[in-house]
C-alpha cells in the first residue's frame, strides 16, 4: 500500500499552481489533476494558450503565459510572489520559454514537466507547422533553450516521464540534465495527466 500522501506546509499552500497543457489542448485537460492538487488544498489555474495546434511559434504561446500569470494569478500581489509551474506535453517547452527567456524564473518557485519532448521528438516530422518544428529534434528552438538550461536548477525542476510514451519518440528524450527525472510506467501519453501515480510524482515535487 502507498504511503500516506504528506500534507503541504503552510507556505507551500500559499503558492498557487498554473497547470499549463499541451497541442490540441485547453484548460480542460489539465482539470483531474488540478482537482487532485486542490483535494491537497492547492489554489490551481488551469489557462487556455491559443492557437493551440502548432499554427504558430512557442514564443507566442510562451508571451501569452507570461501574460496569464501576471493578469490573471499575480495580479495585485507583492512583486516577489511565485507560482508553481506544471506542464504537460509541449506546455513543458512553452513554460521553458517562459522561465529562460521571459523572466519567469524569478516568478516561479517550482517547475514539473509531465510527458514533454525536451529533446524533441520524431512526431513532430508530421507536419511543417510552426510550432511543431520547433519540437523536431535539434531544432534551433531547442538548441537555444539548451545553451541555458542549467538555470532550471534555480526552480527545482522536475521531468516526469514514461518509457512506453509513443508520442515522446524516443521516449528517453524526456529525460533531461539539470531536471530530477522521474519514471512512472503510464500506458499512453495522454494519461500522465490523469494516472495516480503521476499524481503522486507531482505532489511530491512540489514540495
Amino acid at each position: 500500500m502507498a504511503a500516506p500522501q504528506q500534507e503541504p506546509s503552510g507556505q507551500e499552500l500559499s503558492i498557487p499552481v498554473v497547470l499549463v497543457h499541451g497541442i490540441k489542448d485547453d484548460g480542460r485537460k489539465m482539470r483531474r489533476l488540478a482537482a487532485y492538487l486542490e483535494g491537497l488544498g492547492r489554489a490551481t489555474h488551469c489557462c487556455d494558450l491559443l492557437p493551440n495546434r502548432g499554427e504558430v511559434g512557442l514564443e507566442r504561446l510562451a508571451e501569452q503565459l507570461a501574460a496569464y500569470i501576471e493578469k490573471e494569478v499575480l495580479a495585485g500581489q507583492p512583486a516577489a510572489r511565485q507560482v508553481d509551474l506544471v506542464a504537460f506535453s509541449m506546455g513543458g517547452l512553452v513554460s521553458r520559454y517562459y522561465l529562460q527567456r521571459l523572466g519567469g524564473l524569478k516568478r516561479t518557485r517550482r517547475f514539473i514537466t509531465l510527458a514533454t519532448p525536451h529533446g524533441g521528438t520524431w512526431l513532430a516530422y508530421l507536419t511543417n507547422r510552426p510550432g511543431c518544428l520547433q519540437m523536431r529534434p535539434s531544432s534551433p528552438f531547442l538548441r537555444d533553450l539548451d545553451r541555458d538550461a542549467e538555470t532550471l536548477r534555480e526552480v527545482g525542476f522536475t521531468s516526469i516521464w514514461s518509457p512506453l510514451d509513443l508520442v515522446i519518440l524516443p521516449a528517453t528524450n524526456s529525460v533531461v540534465p539539470h531536471a530530477r527525472c522521474e519514471k512512472v510506467w503510464c500506458l499512453a501519453h495522454p494519461l500522465l495527466v490523469s494516472d495516480a501515480a503521476s499524481f503522486r510524482k507531482v505532489a511530491q515535487a512540489l514540495k
